[in-house]
């Protein structure tokens, strides 16, 4: 006979594996994630796992437009997913397609365009709107992303610069790879992406965010598949990242949290 204490013991263990989901039935998580969140998730997803015991598998990708990795492409594949993370519109696109469950949705972040060069290149002036057009105008080769940042960028704010042919020869949108990354290699003297993005990439500086006249706040929101197999396991992790416990990672990461509404 097990002596009491053992007893309780193994009680006590018994309960904790069920309330953090350590026993058997814990899920496997399939998550879907933008550039916007990635260095902050990668950093909150394994302590989701210890103190769950569910496991996250991660595919990376686009919100939007038609590469491979592209969240909306790998949907249609049919790929598994349970938590999608992702600029938000392109998020309710998805919802009006029947791809996520509507009442699923969480606005977690706000996150601002930076401004990046290569390391050890002149900082240019993006004080105001009249430097930043100095700064383009003055560049050879300028790059900006494919996803949100990217689409404002090239379809907003040229025109609010009335640059947008002065542009067309020397700012391309890069497909896929974070635009740091094309900075840091010296393919584009200035660069243009989620400050999130450009803070994990080495080898370039990150000048600052646009001006207040020029900045465009993207928001990154989360949600439910419809497809989902694990949903009430998707519906707690995106509980802990809007969790006080994720807030500093997701602050130094370079994003700005939303306070969830009621009810979620």
């Amino acid at each position: 006979m097990k002596s009491p204490v053992r007893f309780r013991a193994l009680v006590l263990g018994f309960a904790t594996a069920v309330a953090f989901g350590t026993m058997a039935s814990a899920a496997e998580v399939h998550v879907m994630i933008s550039g916007g969140l990635t260095a902050a998730f990668k950093a909150l997803a394994p302590e989701f796992e210890r103190t769950t015991g569910n496991k996250v598998t991660v595919a990376y990708g686009p919100s939007m437009g038609t590469t491979v990795n592209a969240i909306p492409v790998r949907l249609e594949r049919g790929e598994p997913a349970d938590v999608l993370i992702m600029v938000g519109y392109a998020l309710g696109d998805l919802i009006d397609k029947g791809k996520v469950a509507a009442d699923s949705r969480v606005d977690l972040v706000k996150s601002p365009i930076g401004v990046a060069v290569k390391s050890g290149t002149p900082h240019p002036d993006i004080s105001t709107a009249d430097a930043v057009k100095r700064a383009l105008l003055a560049a050879k080769t300028i790059a900006y992303s494919d996803s949100a940042s990217g689409v404002y960028v090239s379809t907003e704010m040229f025109d609010r610069l009335g640059i947008k042919d002065a542009m067309k020869d020397k700012a391309r949108m890069i497909p896929a790879t974070p635009v740091g990354e094309i900075v840091a290699h010296g393919e584009a003297e200035i660069g243009f992406q989620q400050i999130s993005e450009l803070k994990p990439v080495t080898g370039i500086d990150i000048v600052g965010p646009l001006p207040d006249e020029l900045q465009k706040i993207t928001v990154f929101s989360a949600g439910i598949a419809t497809s989902s197999k694990e949903p009430e396991a998707g519906k707690a992790l995106i509980k802990f990242l809007t969790s006080p416990a994720a807030r500093d990672v997701i602050v130094k990461s370079g994003l700005d949290p939303i306070t969830p509404a009621a009810g979620h």
